[in-house]
């Protein structure tokens, strides 16, 4: 064949080269937008329900800081899936997301200021503007990304991007506690906020400058949009994707009955400063850090399902623990292991979508995945901040008394409770999407991170002890 179409290769190996040439500078662009995403992170989003605790929200305002955006976020994906038809200009979206992103740290910081006496609202609507903005980008970013991935790459590569996202969220984490903490105990605290918000802001700049080179060269992104969402819903989204959805919607609604309200019992309930909320957010990260790239050759080897499976069936113990002990140590090492979790389950959960659709419903597929997610995250948040008003401190039973700092604890251990009932009712309703290797399981609990570093290094040891 090489023989017989030599003009036909001729023809065909520039253009692929083209593509190949813009494929690596579209892999390194994503790559530097996720350090960009980490100061974004690490440095505003993460401090945001801390910013609103200082202008004395509520916790149904945290709740509503946690839910509303993230739904006015969903709609703002629709739109962007359905301007893919008549505006296949994938960059172009994603530039203006970006950008748009980057402006909303203005009304964020200095609106609350200049009219304190509606703070945490206009704090709200700040932080709706700003992922409204960020979720308008995700459904041609995520299809833009995934045409220069092979499927049996995407766990590698989105695991190295969300460790460099963990690497600098946790400096930016940290510095950012840092600098709030010396303004803590002074009248001044807001300018602290000020100084991060802007940082924040400025890396979304830089992120938008990263894109400028890079050339869109799949011809996928004009037929994103071409079917409508409930007609992909019912012919092309197969029984196991449809399953995995209302997996992934309820397993969010159980998460955000607590998720809000961890910066009302640290910095309120146990009097942590901005640093020690800050070391407690960091070790979290850490613990992403040290697992994302072996997460993510294990879901290239052995299947996102399986990734799932482990990691669904422990996220429920998380909250539990947080009724055994106040020590700040103690905590610290709680959400270490939350971020080794939630590496894998926040992977596992993404790549399923990748490896469940064809490459044009892409787009289509995440935007319908975060609208479920949005709405279950909503739905928690509210019914968690319900909780919070009408759950005691203080539980009696059978002679045993449960007294902790606050009644945040009990409504963390719910929702570890529903976390549970989910896995086990979900979990084995849908499989893998597509070849992977198969082993028993006794052997895909060796090869999780931090296990089969330890299994080896005993492994190695015993032998040179017992001489």
């Amino acid at each position: 064949m090489d023989l017989i179409q030599p003009e036909l290769q001729q023809e065909t190996t520039p253009s692929s080269s083209r593509a190949e040439h813009a494929g690596k500078r579209g892999r390194r662009y994503g790559l530097r937008d996720g350090a960009c995403q980490a100061i974004t992170q690490g440095s505003g989003e993460q401090y945001l329900s801390a910013f609103a605790l200082l202008l004395h929200a509520s916790p149904f305002q945290l709740s509503v800081l946690s839910a509303l955006p993230q739904l006015i976020g969903t709609g703002a994906q629709l739109i962007s899936v359905k301007l893919l038809q008549w505006f296949p200009n994938r960059k172009a979206l994603i530039s203006a997301g970006t950008v748009g992103q980057a402006v909303s740290w203005v009304p964020i910081v200095l609106l609350p200021l200049l009219f304190p006496e509606w703070g945490p609202w206009l704090v709200v609507s700040g932080a709706a503007a700003y992922f409204a903005c960020a979720h308008f980008t995700a459904p041609a970013w995520n299809s833009l990304i995934a045409d220069w991935l092979d499927q049996h790459e995407r766990g590698a590569y989105f695991a190295r991007r969300a460790q460099i996202i963990a690497s600098l969220s946790f400096f930016a984490l940290c510095g950012a506690g840092w600098v709030l903490s010396l303004w803590q105990h002074s009248t001044a605290a807001r300018w602290g906020f000020v100084l991060i918000f802007a940082m924040a802001g400025s890396a979304r700049l830089l992120s938008a400058l990263a894109l400028s080179p890079v050339q869109d060269v799949h011809p996928t992104a004009h037929l994103e949009a071409q079917q409508g969402f409930r007609e992909f819903f019912r012919q092309n989204a197969t029984k196991d994707f449809r399953r995995f959805l209302l997996f992934a919607g309820l397993m969010h609604a159980s998460v955000l009955i607590a998720g809000p309200f961890f910066v009302l019992y640290i910095l309120q309930d146990l009097h942590l400063s901005y640093f020690g909320y800050g070391s407690w957010l960091a070790a979290g990260i850490l613990g992403q850090l040290l697992t994302l790239r072996a997460w993510g050759q294990f879901g290239d080897r052995f299947g996102n399902k399986a990734l799932l499976s482990i990691t669904g069936f422990t996220v429920p113990i998380l909250p539990m623990l947080y009724l055994v002990s106040t020590n700040v140590g103690f905590l610290m090492a709680v959400n270490f292991l939350g971020g080794v979790v939630w590496a894998g389950l926040s992977l596992g959960l993404q790549n399923y979508v990748f490896d469940s659709v064809r490459p044009e419903e892409r787009a289509k597929a995440i935007a319908l995945y975060s609208t479920i997610n949005a709405v279950g995250w909503s739905v928690g948040a509210l019914l968690g901040s319900g909780l919070v008003e009408h759950l005691p401190a203080r539980i009696e039973w059978a002679g045993v008394i449960l007294q902790p700092a606050s009644n945040l604890p009990f409504v963390f251990f719910l929702s570890g409770v529903l976390r549970l009932l989910v896995s086990f009712s979900l979990l084995g309703s849908f499989h893998e999407a597509r070849q992977v290797e198969r082993v028993p399981r006794q052997q895909l609990l060796r090869e999780l991170p931090l296990v089969k570093p330890v299994t080896q290094f005993v492994v190695w040891t015993l032998p040179k002890l017992s001489r």
